[in-house]
């Protein structure tokens, strides 16, 4: 191993060179290092001159990073993250678990799966304490200062850093009451003929999409009951009421138990998706929001709790 390039006696003319390329300018680039810009200017011609490249186009209105320049800096401004990254891991290792950990949960899944896990963690950290936030809206939790969410579904916040914990189907379930009184759907079009029970938060609602594979169907489905609450649609389905689309996790004790039977089993709303651990893309994570991370990823494995040894 070379160790000799973090002795590096060129560090002002990178660091030079990063400063221009972020604030584009040689004057910017001295209000950032506190130095002149006749200083900042040499430096960079130091290291084109030693690089044999050039990395900034001058002229007299504007300074332009050459596409060698573009990605000369990528690269360095990724190594540097990853030396700030491996030093602050280090420094969160040898940190105590200690102190508030706000965590945003999603509202049903959060209530029967996630939220009676909480005290076996709180028992093996005496020192930490949880604010949990139980919600089916899409919280911000850079803006609303959460340490970690739990989400359902697919992720599109490239400011986060996220670990997939679960596969996550959306499955279609009745009572077997209500399909002996009613017929078992046969088809995705079939469905038109039941009282389907409906989950207003749905992405595609009021459609159900259905995935088969490659085969794909569109349907609206009719129902008596509509609402924003699965575990009050899933009290429906236990209660004969209709067919219910909805998350595995949500109905997966009641399958077990026979209260409820797969409908069109080959089929689930939208595509898979995951149960997703999330956190704000800082680099410096605290030592209890790593603590708990490594803690519910455990709760997840090799089954999540709904279908594990935590059912």
């Amino acid at each position: 191993m070379n160790l000799d390039v973090l002795d590096n006696p060129h560090s002002d003319e990178i660091a030079a060179f990063l400063a221009v390329a972020a604030q584009g300018s040689f004057v910017g680039a001295g209000r950032l290092l506190e130095r002149h810009p006749t200083v900042i200017s040499k430096r960079v011609a130091a290291m084109e001159k030693r690089l044999g490249v050039r990395l900034i186009e001058r002229s007299t209105r504007q300074v332009r990073v050459t596409p060698v320049g573009e990605k000369l800096e990528q690269r360095l401004r990724a190594a540097l993250g990853m030396i700030a990254e491996a030093e602050q891991q280090a420094i969160s290792g040898a940190a105590e678990v200690r102190g508030v950990l706000r965590l945003a949960l999603p509202a049903a899944m959060g209530r029967l799966c996630i939220g009676p896990l909480l005290p076996a963690f709180l028992e093996a950290h005496p020192r930490v304490s949880i604010v949990a936030d139980y919600s089916e809206r899409l919280v911000d939790i850079i803006e609303e200062g959460f340490d970690i969410a739990i989400r359902i579904g697919e992720l599109d916040d490239n400011r986060l850093i996220a670990k997939k914990l679960c596969d996550h189907r959306r499955i279609l379930c009745a009572s077997p009451a209500y399909l002996q009184r009613h017929g078992v759907p046969r088809t995705p079009q079939h469905l038109s003929e039941h009282n389907c029970l409906r989950f207003s938060g749905l992405a595609s609602f009021p459609q159900w999409r259905l995935y088969a594979g490659e085969q794909q169907a569109s349907v609206t489905p009719k129902g008596s009951l509509t609402a924003n609450d699965s575990e009050s649609l899933l009290a429906a389905a236990r209660a004969d009421a209709g067919i219910l689309g909805a998350g595995e996790w949500l109905m997966s004790r009641d399958l077990a138990a026979g209260r409820l039977v797969r409908v069109l089993p080959e089929w689930q709303l939208d595509p898979t998706g995951g149960v997703y651990l999330v956190r704000p893309s800082a680099r410096f994570p605290a030592a209890t929001v790593l603590a708990f991370k490594q803690w519910i990823e455990a709760r997840f494995e090799p089954l999540p709790p709904w279908l594990g040894h935590d059912a």
